[in-house]
């Protein structure tokens, strides 16, 4: 009996580990918030830097925090936006995979992310304003209004 628990250990052991629908090994954690990113589908959102590692983070907002102040984070040895190659997040309306600078954002709205307030990314702007027609929302803002707005409007989501 004890062999069989030693090799199915080592088979355990020795499998690959699962790789994402984002093609990377994943990270099970949110760096920022410290929680679970597969729990929340539907906002998941990642970095991929220049050496090729790939972070995972549960929301946008999250992201965007490590983006805006990635030296808290000094465990991934990114010290500048510059190191990024890309950011991602997902359509909330059907969750296909969006450029993260070229998304649109809805502040204000009904829907909660997993840690509060978010902005909830869209593909394109009419997608957004269709958004808002459904769930609400005050404002919305391109990639580069959110972040001439920067790290404030994060702080006061986490309000």
């Amino acid at each position: 009996m004890r062999r069989i628990w030693m090799i199915l250990l080592a088979a355990v052991t020795l499998l690959p580990a699962s790789e994402t629908a984002w093609g990377d090994k994943p990270n099970k954690l949110d760096p920022t918030y410290q929680m679970p990113v597969d729990k929340y589908p539907k906002f998941e959102a990642d970095i991929v830097l220049k050496n090729g590692r790939t972070i995972r983070f549960c929301c946008p907002k999250s992201m965007l925090h490590f983006y805006f102040k990635p030296y808290h984070y000094p465990e991934y040895g990114v010290k500048t936006p510059d190191t990024i190659k890309h950011m991602r997040v997902k359509d909330y309306l059907d969750g296909q995979a969006v450029d993260a600078k070229k998304a649109w954002y809805v502040f204000g709205s009904r829907v909660r992310g997993p840690h509060g307030d978010d902005l909830i990314p869209l593909a394109s702007k009419t997608r957004a304003e269709l958004f808002v027609k459904r769930y609400g929302g005050s404002r919305i803002m391109d990639f580069e209004t959110v972040k001439k707005k920067g790290y404030g409007l994060i702080k006061y989501l986490d309000l």
